[in-house]
């Protein structure tokens, strides 16, 4: 395969997952029990022989770096081989913040231009799928594109969110892009973009230091409409799963594709690697599953410790349910505990959450989620219904009800 610069667009954090990207950028986001969201688009770019990696993200970084380190869990460490975490900076001429996806990639030309290589491939950071981009890669070279940007079957909701593509049927593979859209309220056709790019540095350079000159920096908005209408683009077709995790909903109904039936997503298959030098994980002891706990259709991992119930969950390293708790459709990240006989349904528990003794939480998906930022400490014997969000860090002085209904938000 040609030599590969790949650059990922880890973003910052997203208002619609609120409390939950407080503290780290949506692409560190948990995810299935012991992973990162990002974990995907790096295990992508290791099975399919890419290693060099420049990750682009301006939204409290710590975390990002601290989890991409050098590479090493995904085997980039080596003469050619690296993954770098490429924040905004100052220099004689580069101080602002990224403005868009174009500007963030326009930032670090310089990195481009350094590493030399043949092709750039751009991703996202924050979905979760599995694909092998030599294909894309073969794709892109057989059809002799200018540039070509994978798609995907437009998602049941919330399509109006994508830039839509019409795809010329020559291929089983994809085809020419004849028309795209971005974010229109009414998709006009079937096919929504992946936010994945692959392009030659020349044409990617001139195009972005054309968009620098303009007010607005998004690849969707600004560069591919005019790539379209002037140069070839073309289309690969992405049919396997592909899921979002952008809002509580789309995160909670990806995450929960893992303990469905029939799951859509198969760990072990797609060989998503992570960092496990977490210290919950690293330093966790062996799970422990109490005499009388009960366990249904779920995941947890080292650290746990679960003397309840748990049915259609996931619990990260460190967790805890207490004897007589109850934990239901409900997802409790690294060292979330759930005290005796609290009852949770529906839940997404920020790390290091406290529910206490008795207290009742939460509703029966569909129903909109609870949400409990990181820390928080909620004391015991309340009824908080579904839809609440609990901010990060609240302890027993905040509360002053001991009820609290649908869409309520402490503080």
């Amino acid at each position: 395969m040609k030599d590969v610069l790949a650059l990922i667009l880890a973003g910052g954090r997203v208002d619609d997952l609120g409390v939950l990207t407080f503290f780290r950028p949506k692409s560190v986001m948990p995810f299935g029990g012991l992973y990162r969201v990002i974990d995907f688009a790096m295990s992508n770019l290791s099975r399919s022989g890419i290693e060099k990696v420049g990750i682009l993200s301006q939204y409290r970084h710590l975390h990002l770096m601290q989890h991409i380190a050098n590479g090493m869990p995904w085997d980039m460490v080596g003469r050619n081989r690296f993954a770098t975490v490429l924040p905004p900076f100052q220099g004689p001429h580069e101080s602002k913040w990224y403005r868009g996806t174009a500007d963030a990639v326009y930032q670090n030309l310089h990195f481009i231009e350094q590493n030399k290589t043949e092709l750039v491939i751009i991703l996202s950071g924050d979905h979760v799928y599995s694909m092998d981009y030599g294909k894309l890669i073969d794709f892109h070279l057989e059809t002799k594109a200018d540039l070509t940007m994978a798609f995907t079957k437009i998602p049941e909701h919330g399509a109006n969110r994508f830039g839509i593509g019409h795809i010329r049927d020559e291929d089983p593979r994809g085809g020419r892009v004849l028309h795209y859209v971005e974010k229109p309220e009414k998709p006009p056709y079937e096919w929504a973009s992946l936010t994945i790019f692959v392009i030659e540095p020349r044409l990617l350079v001139k195009v972005l230091e054309a968009n620098a000159l303009r007010e607005s920096h998004e690849f969707g908005k600004d560069i591919i409409p005019e790539l379209v209408k002037g140069k070839k683009v073309y289309g690969y077709k992405h049919e396997g799963y592909w899921g979002y995790t952008r809002t509580f909903r789309e995160y909670w109904d990806t995450s929960m594709e893992l303990v469905r039936p029939h799951p859509k997503i198969d760990l072990k298959s797609w060989q998503i690697i992570t960092n496990l030098e977490h210290s919950n994980i690293r330093d966790g002891q062996p799970a422990l599953v109490g005499r009388e706990a009960s366990i249904h259709n779920s995941l947890f991992y080292s650290g746990c410790h679960i003397g309840g119930t748990v049915r259609n969950s996931i619990l990260f390293p460190g967790s805890r349910v207490a004897d007589g708790a109850i934990v239901e459709d409900s997802i409790l990240f690294f060292g979330a505990t759930v005290e005796r006989d609290a009852q949770v349904r529906g839940v997404i528990a920020d790390t290091g959450a406290v529910i206490g003794k008795g207290t009742e939480i939460g509703g029966n998906p569909p129903e909109e989620l609870t949400i409990i930022g990181r820390e928080a400490s909620i004391p015991a014997k309340l009824k908080i219904s579904h839809g609440v969000t609990v901010y990060p860090g609240v302890v027993q002085k905040h509360f002053h009800k001991v009820k609290y209904g649908p869409g309520e938000i402490i503080t």
